[in-house]
């Protein structure tokens, strides 16, 4: 019941699970999720006018890569369909690594204020050695505290600010520890059950 919409390929990340990354090319999910170019912001606009809001219960921007690099284009996309639609608008969620202040060189959080709904952050370890040695995020160590001030800053803008973690047979220690790390910083956790596809 949800509208996932992928402006971009691009991430700053090459997580080891990811289907870019893990020989998946080909399957229905690399096949519908790469873009061969990304849409400007009227070409995305355009497409989505084009459909039945009333139909979804969410819009969720996600992205092949990390929708953060688009940014200013979602902030006007969300302004625009709000600026037609109104409270018809489905709550609007981004799915997100959080390095969006890393990525584009300021803090983004305050843009999100009115605009989204909900922002749903990839933990994926508990400390910044095994988020790299997961992750591996072109700016190291640092993208993992960097998620983490985002996480925490963006809950003053955002009304739902969520973890998550994927359980692929996790020790349940490892997801009690997240769940600290999410109360901690006043969000929630969200874990999510491993698919094989």
């Amino acid at each position: 019941g949800a509208l996932y919409v992928n402006l971009t390929n691009r991430c700053d990340c090459a997580c080891v699970f990811c289907l870019r990354h893990n020989g998946h090319k080909g399957s229905i999910y690399a096949d519908n999720l790469w873009l061969e170019h990304e849409p400007t912001r009227q070409e995305a606009l355009d497409n989505l006018l084009a459909r039945d809001f009333s139909q979804y219960r969410e819009l969720v921007f996600c992205g092949f890569g990390e929708p953060m690099y688009r940014t200013d284009d979602i902030v006007w996309l969300v302004d625009e369909l709000k600026g037609r639609f109104g409270d018809k608008l489905p709550p609007v969620r981004i799915n997100t690594n959080g390095h969006a202040n890393l990525i584009l060189g300021r803090d983004v959080c305050p843009e999100l204020k009115g605009r989204i709904d909900t922002l749903s952050i990839s933990l994926n370890a508990n400390n910044a050695a095994d988020y790299v040695a997961l992750c591996h995020p072109i700016q190291g160590e640092e993208a993992y505290q960097a998620m983490l001030d985002f996480a925490k800053e963006s809950k003053t803008y955002v009304p739902h600010v969520v973890f998550t973690v994927v359980d692929k047979g996790t020790d349940p220690a490892e997801i009690e520890e997240s769940r600290s790390i999410a109360q901690s910083l006043g969000v929630q956790l969200r874990v999510r059950a491993y698919i094989d596809s």
